[in-house]
């Protein structure tokens, strides 16, 4: 980063020497002519426009991973209950069970942390439990699927709960604001003061154009806070989907948790 500034600096030296001594003898022109501040204000807003595309594009990467993550990580809790079908009547009263309450501890209880970019302990409760009720089947010609299907949830979990975080900087997003305004106060210098109402309005259009690129940046880089979020629907289906398969397979038993995911006292 250092050898960037100092070739800025040196670049932008060079510049105003040229302009003193490489200029008479270049160009044969009057010292007071050349380029006014309204031929720099194009490049200026060309590059503004670029930057707010380019982290635009990065944010809206980190949001669509998001989303995937999500539903894969559902599809894969779907699997672990699928596969369970093929289990001994424990172990399945006990995978199905537990995915129930994974899903409700993710959407109650870690969905709402993840806005903050954080997540909560609670689903690992339950996935600690998948891994206890796979002892016993060691060995056994079911083993594989779930185990490979709650590999993946953990997978798409931590890919979930990675994306949760900003993409973006701070310092980036502050660059970016910066530049927004050094571009839109540059514009303004650049209007004429009379007969201006025209440009004023254009003016007003680009600023709003540019802020609201920047608002969507800020929003879009966290998926699952804002107003563009993410929402808990995939895991909510198969909170449904493995609740009716519980309860259709064991009608009498109760689940080990509330409607929250917490586990319920013994």
């Amino acid at each position: 980063m250092a050898l960037v500034i100092v070739i800025a600096v040196i670049a932008l030296l060079a510049g105003l020497a040229a302009n003193r001594w490489l200029r008479p003898l270049l160009l044969d022109v009057g010292d007071d002519e050349g380029m006014a501040v309204k031929d720099l204000v194009g490049p200026l807003l060309t590059l503004t426009v670029l930057l707010l595309a380019f982290v635009l594009v990065t944010a809206g990467g980190s949001y669509g991973k998001a989303e995937i993550s999500s539903r894969g990580e559902a599809r894969a809790l779907d699997q672990l209950v699928e596969s369970a079908e093929y289990a001994p009547a424990l172990q399945r009263a006990q995978l199905q069970a537990g995915a129930v309450c994974h899903a409700r501890a993710v959407r109650v209880r870690e969905w709402s942390t993840m806005a903050d970019g954080n997540g909560s302990p609670a689903p690992s409760v339950w996935s600690t439990g998948f891994r206890e009720s796979f002892r016993p089947l060691a060995g056994e010609p079911v083993f594989g699927m779930p185990v490979a299907a709650d590999n993946k949830r953990s997978e798409e979990r931590e890919e979930r709960l990675t994306q949760a975080s900003a993409g973006i900087p701070g310092t980036i997003f502050w660059f970016l604001l910066a530049t927004l305004t050094i571009t839109v106060i540059t514009l303004g210098v650049c209007l004429p003061r009379r007969n201006n109402r025209g440009q004023i309005l254009t003016l007003a259009v680009i600023t709003t154009l540019l802020t609201a690129t920047l608002v969507i940046i800020r929003d879009v880089d966290r998926p699952f806070g804002g107003v563009i979020d993410v929402e808990p629907t995939a895991i909510s289906e198969i909170e449904r989907q493995a609740t009716r398969d519980f309860t259709a397979n064991h009608p009498a038993a109760e689940l080990p948790c509330d409607n929250t995911g917490t586990r319920r006292a013994v």
